[in-house]
């Protein structure tokens, strides 16, 4: 009979769902996608290798899932961060700053080369997390489009062009800012 960790089978199981995805996170940062294997997981997870079965029917499973986790935790952070910006120019430089200093701790790079190992549903999964954040970014701009501060023709374009300027991580977090706040009219 398998131990129970933690008071409750609740907790058991949170404490066995962070630990897989501990485990799939650090086999991201040491090999490809298609290299890891459930085994591995569990090797990593400290659990018996068809045990994880119970728990995530194949590696894509665990992947879908480490992304909605990633992405809760990533957005309460940024929720937080947010909360003392009132005027939407501040709280598109908190947004700005956010995405530079977690994106590292967040954004694996799970790119092409996952997204072609993935099905079209795990896909489409992912990209309900993506959303998420992006909606953060639609009502800030939104928000200062319709007070005036911002000058955006096209919304869906500017979130997109934002994005990409969050990319570069070789440059410095100021020039990102404040190119990107004079970007929608805003003073940088």
């Amino acid at each position: 009979m398998p131990r129970i960790t933690g008071e409750t089978l609740e907790q058991h199981r949170a404490s066995l769902r962070q630990r897989v995805f501990e485990a799939f996170a650090d086999l991201m940062g040491e090999r490809s996608f298609d290299a890891i294997t459930m085994a591995a997981i569990a090797q990593r997870a400290d659990l018996g290798r068809t045990a994880i079965y119970h728990h995530f029917r194949d590696k894509e499973a665990v992947m879908v899932a480490f992304a909605s986790h990633e992405t809760e935790r990533y957005l309460d952070q940024l929720r937080a961060a947010l909360a003392g910006a009132e005027e939407p120019d501040e709280q598109l430089r908190v947004y700005l700053r956010h995405q530079l200093a977690a994106g590292e701790q967040f954004h694996m790079g799970l790119g092409a080369q996952v997204y072609g190992h993935l099905s079209r549903e795990a896909r489409l999964a992912i990209r309900e997390h993506v959303v998420a954040v992006e909606d953060v970014l639609r009502g800030i701009l939104t928000a200062g489009r319709a007070a005036g501060v911002f000058t955006i023709d096209d919304l869906d374009g500017t979130m997109s062009l934002i994005h990409a300027c969050l990319s570069p991580r070789h440059l410095p977090p100021r020039t990102i800012e404040t190119f990107v706040l004079r970007a929608v009219g805003a003073a940088g």
